[in-house]
């Protein structure tokens, strides 16, 4: 994810471990993404959230 991170947007990101199965996306301090029950955000999703947050 950081990659396709990187590939959309040219944003360096940083892996900061968390609790156990938490995902969380951060843009400039503010959770743009988290990890609801067991699911995963799709990728589609993410990239949607992160560009949204830099708009």
């Amino acid at each position: 994810m950081a990659e396709s991170i990187k590939t959309h947007f040219g944003l360096e990101t940083t892996l900061t471990p968390g609790g156990r199965g938490e995902f969380t996306v951060w843009v400039n301090s503010k959770n743009v993404i988290t990890k609801e029950g067991d699911d995963f955000p799709l990728e589609d999703q993410i990239i949607s959230a992160v560009r949204q947050s830099i708009s």
